[in-house]
């Protein structure tokens, strides 16, 4: 209820209090500046820390337990079926969220950050007015806009709201449904389902475009194919959802593939066909800020908006929709805000899918080189000649580095297999500093690992690979 009206001043406000709003305040307030923390949800942490990020992984780590537990009878070791107990399953998931959140929130009083719960609207290029229980107005010096994404939406005439779920209502994980169509074959609609095939559904992908996982190279991308072929009922590429409706307790769903229409019933079914920025509703219209067609906020490399008092970071300032680009973002703006000399200039920002097994990537794709018409080497090398890779039962891997062709420079580096996201921090940080080939050639890794299969890539580039025969 609204019991009144405050007028405040404050150095920096930001609004969104995610991965890249906090960590804008935070470093904000590091800096000696005023900041307040406007965000709608009663817990720091955004969609990533709530309802995105944290509690997918904290599912994704349980099935694949119950993936390593099944694959244990190849070395001889019978587990009996895994007993799930969803109430506990919910809670230990909770519990994870719940501690990150309170450690934000302990972080911002401790900084002396003032957080606001409420919905931030601009009234003009100087103030805004947040409603909460209170109706509080405040006097900024800058803005940070840290207000992220939300999951789009299939138009309601092919898809009634009432016949699907989004990722968010995925992972409250009511129940595990016998069957679990996913539209859209991303790295979100694959990760969550992959938890529920562990758990024990069905589950079935249509995907529009020609094959899962465009983002990264194909060869990547067709190693996890394989394991979720086994995994799943089916994977519909190049096809086309058109209708869906409720038929008793089921959802009717029409697509058609190759021309053929198909027509098949679901429990559930869950919608993964991407995000958009939200950047609406927010006052924008108040201020001088440009807003570009796909609902993008456009910015400088201070991540500046064409407002100078206004900045804005993450998701809703563009592509690539990734919390530790926001995050890196939130840095940038608030120390240019501060009056320091930075900008968001990443040469390499990593992508993970963290399904079994993990596909990483960063850089310059192979793909995305060819359509450049950029001369590049590239070196690969399988997992199946790695002796941890062999040791743990997961040989199914491939790691590959572009380089430019003639300075042998890392350009890009993709790798699938286990631990792939925890891989490619490395690459990330050859790329950084502009190391050639050689660099991670000579780089003594430890042995046996899988990040020995970086430098057996690297060889691979140069031409001196020792594990493999040479064409």
């Amino acid at each position: 209820m609204v019991v009144g009206e405050l007028a405040e001043q404050t150095d920096l406000l930001v609004i969104g209090g995610g991965p890249g709003g906090y960590v804008a305040a935070f470093r904000a307030a590091d800096l000696g500046l005023q900041t307040t923390l406007v965000d709608e949800s009663p817990l720091l942490g955004g969609i990533c820390l709530r309802a995105g990020c944290i509690p997918s992984k904290a599912l994704l780590h349980v099935a694949h337990l119950i993936d390593s537990a099944a694959a244990a009878k190849d070395f001889g070791v019978n587990f009996a079926p895994p007993q799930v107990d969803l109430d506990r399953l919910r809670a230990w998931k909770q519990s994870v969220v719940d501690k990150l959140c309170g450690g934000i929130s302990t972080l911002a009083k401790k900084r002396d950050v003032r957080v606001i719960q409420g919905r931030a609207r601009f009234e003009d290029s100087r103030s805004a007015r947040v409603d909460g229980e209170t109706v509080v107005r405040l006097k900024f010096k800058n803005a940070i806009i840290a207000t992220g994404s939300r999951p789009k939406r299939l138009p309601e005439a092919m898809l009634p709201a009432d016949c699907c779920m989004d990722s968010t209502g995925a992972l409250e994980l009511s129940d595990v449904p016998k069957s679990l169509l996913v539209i859209g074959g991303g790295s979100i609609g694959l990760e969550l389902g992959q938890v529920y095939a562990a758990l024990g559904a069905q589950v079935t992908v249509v995907e529009a475009l020609d094959r899962v996982l465009m983002g990264c190279d194909d060869d990547l991308a067709r190693v996890l194919v394989a394991r979720l072929k086994k995994q799943f009922a089916a994977i519909y590429t190049a096809a086309a959802v058109e209708t869906a409706r409720r038929v008793g307790s089921q959802i009717e769903v029409a697509f058609t593939k190759d021309g053929q229409r198909q027509t098949l019933k679901f429990d559930r079914v869950l919608v993964s066909v991407g995000r958009q920025p939200n950047s609406d509703q927010l006052g924008l219209e108040n201020t001088k800020v440009v807003v570009n067609s796909p609902g993008f906020i456009e910015v400088d490399a201070t991540r500046r908006t064409s407002d100078k008092r206004i900045y804005a970071i993450g998701d809703v300032a563009g592509n690539p929709m990734l919390a530790h680009k926001a995050s890196r973002e939130g840095i940038v703006a608030a120390e240019a805000i501060a009056g320091q000399p930075s900008v968001f200039d990443a040469r390499a920002i990593p992508a993970v899918v963290y399904t079994s097994p993990e596909v990483a990537w960063c850089g310059l794709t192979e793909g995305e080189a060819q359509q450049r018409g950029i001369e590049i080497k590239v070196g690969k090398f399988m997992w199946g000649a790695s002796g941890r890779a062999l040791a743990m039962g997961r040989p199914e891997g491939l790691t590959k580095i572009i380089a430019d062709a003639k300075t042998n420079r890392a350009l890009g580096v993709g790798i699938v297999g286990e631990h792939a996201g925890d891989l490619i921090a490395e690459a990330v940080l050859a790329i950084e500093m502009g190391a050639e080939a050689e660099d991670l050639a000579a780089t003594i890794h430890p042995h046996p690992s899988t990040s020995e299969t970086i430098m057996e890539a690297a060889e691979s580039v140069l031409g001196s690979a020792i594990h493999m025969l040479r064409k």
